[in-house]
């Protein structure tokens, strides 16, 4: 047989009690939405203010210091579920946070949204209550300070080629890559250009290459690219035929993991009543199906 006996301890108007004068100023400060410490005769200032110094037992001095309102966590326990008498009705800390200008810590909530956002040295300011009364929940929550803002960015400009870049483009636009030949190193240069980089001299034969070469080296990306035909997907230079110099495009028409140096490849172009002056006229390039290469 099992004897208990319940007992309730009630005050239906409120337990009442005076605060004094060290807890009464921070209180008061709370409601005016402030936030004070007080200083011991060592020179620490305690927050919340207690009467005696913590740590010789003499009484405080009597002088009190405006602190924070920012302040950084020291430790923190994250609440997955909060309960009828929390704070808060949805996730949070609870932390220790020590004010800027305080020696002492207090404990409140942080309405970080995340776990994954909190962190010791996390800055954090206090989120006040429109209506305040003077107690410790004047402060609804301390919330995470502003440290990254998203700002969407947009910006258009018309590009004007200039004499080379407008014919090779007029090539495009044709379906024909248009390069020219250096009359003294005989390199032939695709994009289309005025002067030789490797001679330094002006270049004036104009001629045309097919629109098949070989892979000389590639790079899978992982990250979405509107030109691309899928995810992952493969950007190559391509050293087309008659070409000295490779230009860089995308690979189409066959999985990233099979994509190999020496592969053949053939320009897959937008059909010709749909062509501008752009590099959109080339979707990318694909397997030819004949042997690789050798480099």
């Amino acid at each position: 047989m099992t004897l208990e006996a319940r007992h309730v301890l009630e005050f239906p108007g409120g337990y009442t009690r005076t605060t004094g004068p060290v807890i009464g100023r921070f209180l008061t400060e709370l409601r005016d939405g402030r936030l004070v410490g007080v200083r011991t005769a060592g020179g620490r200032t305690l927050v919340p203010p207690l009467e005696y110094d913590p740590g010789t037992g003499d009484a405080v001095t009597g002088e009190f210091v405006e602190v924070g309102p920012a302040g950084t966590v020291e430790s923190w326990s994250w609440v997955h579920a909060p309960r009828a008498g929390h704070p808060l009705d949805r996730p949070f800390a609870w932390a220790l946070i020590r004010l800027d200008g305080a020696d002492t810590s207090l404990v409140h909530a942080v309405d970080a949204g995340d776990v994954k956002a909190m962190r010791p040295g996390l800055r954090v300011r206090p989120r006040w209550r429109a209506e305040r009364t003077g107690q410790i929940t004047d402060i609804e929550s301390f919330v995470p300070e502003v440290t990254k803002i998203v700002s969407p960015v947009r910006t258009e400009y018309v590009l004007k080629p200039g004499l080379a870049l407008a014919r090779f483009l007029e090539g495009v636009a044709a379906g024909v890559f248009v390069g020219c030949r250096c009359g003294s190193c005989h390199k032939v240069y695709v994009p289309y250009r005025l002067s030789c980089p490797e001679c330094g001299i002006a270049i004036t034969e104009e001629v045309e290459v097919p629109d098949t070469g070989t892979i000389t080296t590639f790079a899978i990306n992982n990250l979405p690219d509107p030109r691309a035909p899928e995810v992952p997907f493969v950007s190559a230079y391509v050293l087309l035929d008659g070409s000295d110099v490779p230009m860089i495009t995308l690979v189409g028409g066959v999985a990233a993991h099979e994509v190999r140096q020496g592969m053949r490849v053939r320009a897959v172009w937008v059909p010709e009543e749909e062509r501008t002056a752009s590099m959109a006229n080339i979707k990318w390039f694909a397997p030819t199906g004949e042997p690789d290469a050798e480099l």
